[in-house]
């Protein structure tokens, strides 16, 4: 794999930094967590449902396979040579701590630098390091509350509705990826380190260059929502997902005439100036969710797929597994801890000279490496 050799210290914890180094292990990269002795990664036991995996949840299985552990403890003086070994060894480094503490634990850029000098750094924090926010936590549904995405989804008689996944720890995770992946080209080509700093609020606003560059070049009109199966604050009619008399149907953009000609709906044939898509949205979006109910989806997608128009079923995870496309992606494997325990979770998306890197092990327990690396 094209990262075979790279050493990489994992201090992260939560989700951002560790889905970091997930992506680098994937790629071919040594990865070794360190925790905290006893309780680990404070990851270990964040829930998001009742599914515990050999006394660890099922989101710290997720983001932590195929790493080693070994447990410091980063505040006691005799674990300093420890810790100063392995940074010298190392070509990278990743923390996600609130501003300050990496320096209080001997473990930010500059102590890193010292010991190592190509050493690339990555950092990840909620608001940046410096600011009125750098000290705010940096929890994924408060940083999405703060960066206005949350305007952009659901319906406009809806109050201001989050993603129900946690987008800001993973843009962010995988900004610090590319910033490292950059930083390893420079100590190659220069033998000089790098410090990478991300964080959760710029990643998400990253994450919405578009409708920004449009809210500051269209005088900085706010997002209006559909009133009814919003899908984009800013796309027009008949973008969003309809009822059907069996399932639901997702409509991308397509001409309202021809969607009208398809459906054989004659109301929608009076819009046929483009300009009224956007300025009628709610009022050619109410025609298309009546009309789409009186048949199944299966019905509305043999007209339409024939026609070559973006559209979808809209599947559950059950119906997606089931599909023989997704099965031809073989995104999922099962990998396994040294004592046996069995982890069913996916594989790494990047296919590389026509391989997908599949893992090896299971996430580790706490310390379960010290022996090759503390001794």
């Amino acid at each position: 794999m094209p990262l075979e050799g790279v050493t990489v210290l994992d201090f992260g914890q939560f989700l951002s930094a560790p889905s970091a180094t997930l992506r680098l292990s994937d790629l071919g990269a040594r990865v070794i967590k360190v925790e905290r002795p006893g309780t680990g990664d404070i990851c270990r036991t964040l829930y998001i449902s009742n599914c515990d995996i050999d006394g660890d949840s099922s989101l710290f299985h997720a983001i932590n396979r195929d790493k080693q552990s070994i447990a410091i403890d980063l505040k006691d003086p005799a674990a300093r040579p420890i810790l100063e070994r392995l940074i010298a060894k190392a070509d990278v480094m990743v923390t996600n701590f609130r501003p300050g503490v990496a320096e209080h634990l001997g473990i930010d850029y500059d102590s890193a630098c010292a010991i190592n000098p190509r050493i690339v750094y990555g950092e990840i924090t909620g608001y940046g390091k410096v600011g009125p926010w750098s000290g705010r936590p940096g929890q994924d549904l408060l940083v999405q509350s703060l960066s206005g995405a949350c305007w952009l989804n659901g319906n406009a008689d809806q109050p201001p509705t989050p993603m129900g996944l946690s987008v800001a720890d993973l843009f962010a995770g995988q900004h610090l990826v590319q910033g490292i992946l950059a930083g390893l080209v420079r100590v190659r080509r220069e033998s000089v380190g790098a410090h990478v700093c991300v964080s959760l609020l710029e990643s998400l606003l990253d994450a919405q260059f578009e409708v920004f560059t449009t809210y500051l070049n269209d005088g900085r009109k706010p997002p209006q929502r559909s009133s009814i199966n919003n899908a984009s604050a800013y796309i027009d009619a008949p973008y969003g997902i309809y009822a059907t008399a069996d399932g639901y149907l997702a409509l991308a953009m397509i001409p309202i005439p021809k969607l009208g000609e398809l459906l054989n709906c004659k109301e929608l044939l009076a819009f046929d100036d483009p300009a009224t898509w956007h300025e009628h949205r709610d009022e050619i979006k109410v025609i298309v969710a009546d009309w789409l109910k009186r048949e199944t989806t299966h019905h509305w997608l043999r007209i339409l797929d024939a026609a070559d128009v973006w559209c979808s079923d809209v599947y559950t995870w059950d119906k997606l597994f089931a599909t023989d496309a997704f099965k031809s992606l073989d995104m999922l494997q099962v990998v396994k801890r040294p004592n046996g325990t069995s982890v069913a979770t996916t594989r790494c998306p990047i296919v590389i000279d026509n391989e997908r890197p599949r893992g090896k092990v299971a996430a580790p327990i706490v310390g379960q490496d010290n022996k090759a690396f503390v001794g």
